[in-house]
């Protein structure tokens, strides 16, 4: 049961675990780790903004407010309280895919968190007053990080034109309409649905002993009881084959920018890895190709870049610019395109090669560089790649890729009649 330490080939201590199922069907992932007398207690809800009901849009993220109000045996208001109080910190964030919740303790207070983590999942209290007041905060956050946010709605302007079938279509916040005409009932029906042992990870890293870790587990989590399985058939998309072209327009901005976007593989297929690897070499730091030559030497950009929004489901690739002085948006998609065709037709050198592959390989490592983060990485394997040896595996996906193997994939992906170009302009009366 002890866990080793062993040093993989790239200089990073191998992540050693040991993983369990209990009855009730939760999954259970224990890491230990002495070098520091702090521990994560980290629950990973199977559950995020793709799974709504498309009329009530935002219950996912309303859940990881709500989650937070207060339990039978935690009053209300009190949880913050009771983490800060005892050294500890903790945070929650949803995406379209799942929900995530963590704290960060004292390791003397691993018990503490496990309890907390249990009570949230099975003592809940969802009542009005915890929905009133959670639909304020996430309207105030929704008005600062949106609706007052300086291209706040790019993202979601792209979705919806990315997007016809699938639910992926839609924001993570959601429409905040839809939140004020939801009953309690349909509140607490999510939960029911949702909030299961058997859709969820129970990850517990840090400076743990294991052994009494895991009767902790059996105690505050086995009583739980296993909810009823979920059945998931999302739309699959048509592919893209035809050049589209839009304008979205925001109050927010005065200089417009451009977007090219593409709709990609989920982020388990490797053509996915690839694709973070030409982002790396078009866009990653100033010495990248679109930023050396659009806003070095040419002068034609403020900002310009290249990133791989990828997701359980599909993925969505996007370069985006903003131009300096009297640019035209489409003198900057053409400046774009080469570098692309560039891609496309010749191999990369192999000094950029190399720079890629050394840049990857140091946010792999910065990544689990903390408990807190090697906590992240072991419920998202588990849960979203169902491959958790991916901790200590995936960097070798990114070394085995090859030159001839990034051109494919621009050929195959990267394409105008595969494209949504959104021109994103500022609004005016």
């Amino acid at each position: 049961m002890l866990l080793i330490v062993t040093v993989s080939a790239f200089g990073q201590a191998k992540i050693e675990y040991l993983e369990y199922d209990l009855k009730n069907g939760m999954h259970v992932i224990l890491h230990e780790d002495h070098s520091a007398p702090v521990v994560t207690t980290a629950v990973m809800y199977h559950v995020g903004a793709k799974d709504e009901n498309p009329e009530r849009t935002g219950f996912a993220h309303f859940f990881e407010h709500l989650l937070f109000e207060g339990t039978e045996n935690i009053p209300r208001g009190e949880w913050f309280t009771i983490v800060t109080s005892n050294g500890g910190s903790n945070n929650a964030n949803t995406t379209d895919d799942r929900t995530y919740y963590y704290e960060v303790f004292p390791s003397n207070s691993v018990e503490l968190g496990l309890w907390m983590e249990s009570e949230r999942l099975m003592h809940p209290i969802i009542n009005q007053i915890g929905v009133d007041t959670q639909n304020e905060v996430v309207k105030e956050e929704k008005r600062l990080r949106v609706d007052n946010s300086p291209y706040g709605k790019f993202l979601e302007s792209i979705k919806l034109h990315m997007f016809k079938k699938h639910p992926y279509k839609g924001t993570t916040i959601g429409k905040m309409a839809h939140l004020d005409a939801a009953t309690l009932e349909e509140f607490q029906a999510f939960n029911k649905k949702y909030y299961i042992p058997n859709n969820a990870v129970l990850v517990v890293a840090g400076d743990i002993d294991v052994n009494a870790v895991k009767k902790m587990v059996e105690d505050y989590f086995g009583p739980i009881p296993r909810g009823e399985d979920i059945i998931r058939s999302f739309p699959k998309e048509d592919p893209i084959t035809e050049p589209m072209r839009e304008k979205a327009y925001d109050a927010n901005i005065q200089i417009p920018a451009i977007l090219a976007a593409y709709r990609t593989p989920s982020f388990k297929d490797r053509d996915a890895y690839v694709l973070g690897m030409i982002s790396t070499y078009l866009s990653d730091g100033k010495t990248s190709k679109l930023y050396k030559k659009m806003v070095d030497d040419k002068k034609m950009a403020l900002q310009v870049g290249a990133f791989d929004f990828s997701q359980e489901d599909y993925g969505t690739y996007i370069i985006y610019g903003l131009p300096q002085g009297e640019t035209k948006l489409d003198d900057m998609i053409s400046e774009i395109d080469e570098e692309i065709i560039k891609i496309q037709n010749e191999l990369i050198s192999e000094r950029d090669f190399q720079k890629i592959q050394n840049k990857l390989e140091n946010s792999f490592v910065s990544a689990n560089s903390s408990i807190e983060g090697v906590a992240n990485s072991l419920a998202r394997y588990y849960m979203l790649y169902g491959d958790i040896s991916l901790i200590n595996n995936e960097i070798d996906i990114y070394r085995s890729i090859t030159r001839e193997e990034i051109q494919q994939v621009a050929k195959k992906y990267l394409n105008p009649n595969q494209r949504l170009v959104l021109e994103y302009l500022p609004e005016t009366e």
